[in-house]
């Protein structure tokens, strides 16, 4: 793994890998209808609440529910088919989210909860099952080209999703934002539907039985091929710093509504703020997209390289993170947001790549199952904290000054995560 990566080779694995077009094409109509979404979702309960916790429960229970299932998902995804679990996700989601239109007033805003449970329950089987199948479409060589791409597209969805969402929640009205990601998801299982690729863990699998899900031996496995290789425990453990963006989730409706000034003047304030805060979130979508366009040429295949730019990426984070609240206005909010978000998507993609590359196949699944509820437990405990301290008085910009203190731990984490992997054999693909 040693080459670099030139801006042709996304489009050549674009447009000549049929599999991968299909999932990056479905990867693109689900998220940009997720994105239209969220900023719905956060101005719904910020406005029939007047809470920061409420706002703090939903990205707990967007995310959290990942980290509980995490035992049954691993199994399941090393188990079935991974494209038709993808499909029944995708599918199951575009009825919870068209759900969401049960939710007429503060009497109903409860709604909310149990329908966003369910949705990230679906969405806890789907990502593992739909990074697991990667290398099986492109071949390891290109997996880094692959997840570059797709965590890119993600950006440049959350971007441009989170500005459009809110420009449609403002004056569309939010029955038409949950409307439109209903029916992105409905595409989503369309395009998947029509892959067609092989799945080496079917071969040895046996088959998933119902009382398998309570029968944790699988997981256990799982678990215990993950401590047996100190480079993928210590991947997966500083990985639980991007838990960061749980925090920013909570304060950037906060700035956007009741921090800085609206954009321009005789706007009405609720339109302000909803508009303030789509671009706080598309900025963070704007830096995960330029974060590892701008390093994966220099870091190429490298494992070396890619490791180091994740402690780049920690680094990054921290700062733009404690610099946010400095921040005056809206537009030096924006950029210090970009510099921060790119770190924190260096660290998601690269350490995606390395536990990839890095682990087999018939443990995939059950790998990122593990990583994704590590994650998604810190997002969760991170959101909770910071809308505590704001339902008790503490200004976003003093919540944005300890997110970026507390990146300082999973950088301490990585230091030693890097030492395990020097002193690590990795043979060739070093």
């Amino acid at each position: 793994m040693a080459s670099s990566i030139s801006l042709t080779e996304y489009w050549r694995l674009a447009r000549h890998n049929r599999n991968f077009r299909r999932l990056w094409t479905a990867q693109i109509v689900s998220e940009l209808g997720d994105w239209f979404y969220a900023v719905a979702i956060y101005a719904l309960l910020y406005e029939y609440t007047g809470k920061a916790s409420s706002l703090a429960v939903a990205i707990i229970l967007q995310v959290l529910p990942q980290a509980l299932v995490t035992p049954f998902v691993g199994p399941v995804a090393d188990r079935v088919s991974r494209k038709r679990l993808m499909i029944a996700a995708d599918v199951a989601r575009a009825g919870i989210v068209a759900a969401m239109l049960l939710v007429r007033g503060p009497e109903t805003v409860w709604i909310v909860y149990p329908l966003l449970f369910a949705e990230t329950v679906m969405a806890a089987f789907f990502e593992p099952a739909r990074i697991a199948v990667i290398p099986n479409i492109t071949g390891d060589e290109k997996a880094v080209v692959a997840n570059t791409l797709a965590s890119a597209t993600w950006s440049l969805n959350f971007a441009v999703g989170a500005v459009l969402g809110g420009v449609a929640a403002a004056y569309l009205g939010r029955d038409a934002v949950f409307l439109i990601n209903a029916a992105s998801f409905l595409a989503s299982a369309v395009l998947i539907g029509r892959m067609d690729f092989t799945e080496p863990h079917l071969e040895t699998a046996p088959p998933l039985r119902a009382r398998d899900l309570l029968d944790f031996s699988d997981m256990k496995s799982g678990l215990r091929y993950i401590r047996s290789d100190r480079r993928l425990l210590a991947t997966v453990l500083a990985k639980a710093g991007i838990g960061v963006v749980g925090g920013t989730f909570v304060i950037f409706p906060m700035l956007g509504m009741k921090v800085y000034p609206p954009m321009r003047p005789g706007m009405p304030a609720e339109a302000a703020g909803i508009l303030a805060m789509s671009f706080l979130l598309g900025s963070r979508g704007l830096g995960a997209l330029l974060g590892p366009l701008a390093t994966a040429p220099w870091a190429g295949n490298a494992a070396r390289r890619l490791r180091w730019c994740v402690l780049a990426g920690f680094a990054a984070a921290g700062v733009g993170y404690f610099l946010l609240g400095f921040a005056p206005n809206l537009l030096l909010g924006c950029a210090v947001v970009v510099f921060a978000a790119s770190g924190t998507s260096i660290v998601w993609v690269y350490t995606t790549t390395l536990l990839q590359v890095h682990s087999e196949d018939r443990f995939r699944g059950r790998v990122f199952a593990v990583d994704y509820g590590v994650v998604t437990l810190a997002i969760s405990v991170v959101a909770w904290v910071a809308g505590v301290a704001a339902d008790r008085g503490v200004p976003p910009q003093w919540i944005a000054h300890g997110l970026g203190v507390f990146m300082v731990l999973p950088l301490a984490a990585w230091v030693w995560g890097m030492r395990q992997w020097s002193q690590s054999a990795v043979g060739s693909r070093q």
